[in-house]
């Protein structure tokens, strides 16, 4: 699937579409004017870019997901892992772990996840 990019906005707003999905398309009009202070036709607007890269299907006003938020973030991800480190996940947990060392908590659970990987 060719790469989605999303604006911070964009962003949020999918956010609020996976948290209720299946929604209405008329829920999230009262719920982008509520947190946005958007006009209806600006949600048609951004539901309609939004379905038109692939993350959501709007079908007789019913809005679900055609991927998951974490299918979206997990793409992100490698995708910045990729541009930012040659693809190197031991590069990027390297960078990362410089500045903030790791709970034994979270080196925990990530030895499960390179275990069941």
């Amino acid at each position: 699937m060719a790469e989605i990019q999303l604006g911070v906005i964009e962003a949020r707003f999918a956010d609020m579409i996976w948290e209720r999905e299946p929604v209405r398309s008329s829920e999230l009009v009262k719920l982008a004017a509520e947190v946005f202070q958007w006009k209806r036709t600006t949600t048609h607007t951004v539901l309609r870019r939004l379905c038109d890269k692939g993350l959501f299907e709007n079908n007789k006003g019913t809005v679900t997901c055609l991927i998951t938020r974490q299918q979206f973030y997990s793409r992100q991800s490698r995708k910045f892992v990729e541009d930012s480190f040659d693809g190197s996940l031991p590069a990027f947990v390297a960078a990362f772990t410089k500045e903030r060392a790791l709970t034994p908590e979270e080196a925990a659970q990530i030895r499960r996840i390179i275990d069941e990987a």
